[in-house]
């Protein structure tokens, strides 16, 4: 077949008929990021990992590829990624946010119509978001013992089907540049933290660390935090405040667009 179906075995396959023209499929993928230690050392600084899953079938047979399927001619494209994550990973969520749509015309050379010899074009409209440590632990019990799922450093990724190692790429830049001017890194954290797992984050998504006293300064200043009046308890010297998420401002800038339910 084509990009798609990197899992094809998974409940919720694709509908029956797919969103295709002639020579044309449309296709879902999703990137996914969560904050994870590193394996051979539990205590250490988290880093981003992601999940994928590894393709049972040509083209690119054995080789690991982002969560995707073809969309359906019923479906919402947000409802199809939704879907096609769901089934590969168990993961669900709470917000998917569309990254960008890839279709150079050789991102699928091997993809193949039902017509001998013809070529299709497979365009993927990708989505994003980030989970937490509760989320991760759902879907690596949901794919224990597969051995076709699993979540990979960013720093430390596999050969990747199709043009899916560009896509990561351009996830991780759109995720460096908007973790220091949105509340995004709000999915990493609960509902309150302090100012040193908040940086703890940044660091961890920018990749370099950060000055603990230029990071409280700006982010006090730019409002996107406010203190709850509590510290963290248990600590024997001077605890920590604890800061929540200015909930005014939504995680996902949909613009004028209503805000979809979860599918």
């Amino acid at each position: 077949m084509t990009e798609p179906a990197a899992h094809p075995s998974a409940p919720g396959a694709a509908p029956a008929s797919a969103a295709r023209q002639t020579g044309l499929l449309l296709a879902v993928s999703t990137v996914i990021f969560a904050l994870r230690p590193a394996r051979e050392a539990a205590t250490s600084s988290p880093g981003l990992w992601l999940p994928l899953v590894r393709r049972i079938r040509p083209p690119y047979e054995g080789q690991w590829a982002l969560p995707g399927g073809p969309l359906g001619l019923d479906e919402d494209l947000e409802a199809a990624a939704a879907r096609t994550l769901r089934a590969t990973t168990a993961l669900a969520p709470n917000y998917l946010e569309q990254l960008y749509a890839f279709g150079t015309l050789d991102r699928a050379p091997e993809a193949t119509n039902a017509a001998p010899g013809a070529t299709d074009r497979v365009v993927s409209i990708v989505y994003w978001a980030l989970v937490n440590a509760d989320e991760v632990t759902q879907s690596s019990e949901h794919s224990a013992g597969d051995e076709n799922v699993a979540w990979f450093s960013v720093d430390d990724l596999p050969d990747l089907a199709f043009d899916h190692d560009v896509i990561i790429e351009y996830a991780l830049w759109r995720l460096r540049n908007k973790v220091e001017y949105s509340r995004i890194a709000h999915a990493f954290l609960g509902d309150t933290f302090t100012l040193a797992e908040l940086r703890e984050v940044h660091e961890a998504v920018l990749g370099r660390s950060l000055d603990p006293a230029n990071f409280r300064r700006q982010i006090e200043s730019s409002n996107a935090i406010v203190p709850t009046g509590k510290r963290v308890t248990g600590t024997s010297y001077r605890p920590p405040k604890l800061y929540r998420y200015n909930q005014a401002v939504d995680p996902v800038d949909r613009g004028p667009l209503p805000r979809k339910p979860k599918p």
